[in-house]
């Protein structure tokens, strides 16, 4: 058994009942060829949560300076992640993740870059819109909701996979493709409070 199969089910039996995480739309995850992941970023958890409630293996970046320990390099290769510097200006991981893409494989961003102090929505970088303009991948908009406390209600929402041609068709820039991504990321959540807050009572 793989490194990241272990680390997944370990993770799993921890914040599943930690967090009593609900996951809503797994099915608009294509089940073959390749997959963006697009979510907002409220903690430092969410790379873990939405690995674990994810039903493809995903592949993430991570800070360059995380790599440079020996031990924390290997680890988290085994568990699929790769460096980037910060700013997603890093040549070396733009390659990195479209390789990834043309494998067949799925690629899991956080287009705001750095997670959200207030839990609002940031502006995205340019990174996410990169991916989605330069892969034939499918785009889906992932939206992590509620507080990360023990014995609260987590929802992970995965959205439907976004149409991108348009964006190839009239050379929209990567960031506004970044932008629409977020867009959709927001109408997640706010269709979610609109619709399915009552089940967090």
């Amino acid at each position: 058994m793989s490194l990241y199969r272990i680390a997944k089910g370990a993770v799993s039996a921890v914040f599943f009942p930690l967090f009593r995480i609900r996951v809503i739309g797994k099915e608009n995850v294509p089940e073959n060829g390749p997959v963006i992941i697009c979510s907002n970023h409220i903690s430092n958890f969410d790379p873990p949560v939405v690995g674990i409630t994810s039903p493809r293996d995903i592949y993430f970046m991570a800070k360059g300076e995380l790599f440079e320990k020996p031990f924390l390099g290997k680890l988290l290769t085994g568990i699929h992640a790769f460096p980037v510097k910060r700013g997603m200006s890093d040549r070396n991981a733009l390659r990195k993740g479209l390789k990834i893409l043309e494998q067949g494989n799925t690629l899991g961003l956080f287009p705001e870059g750095t997670r959200s102090k207030t839990g609002r929505l940031g502006k995205p970088l340019a990174g996410a819109g990169f991916f989605a303009l330069r892969s034939k991948a499918a785009i889906i908009p992932c939206a992590v909701i509620g507080p990360y406390k023990p014995g609260s209600k987590l929802t992970v929402v995965y959205g439907e996979a976004m149409n991108m041609e348009a964006y190839r068709e009239k050379k929209a820039s990567a960031k506004e493709a970044a932008e629409a991504i977020m867009e959709e990321i927001g109408n997640l959540i706010e269709n979610y409070y609109s619709q399915h807050a009552s089940l967090d009572k």
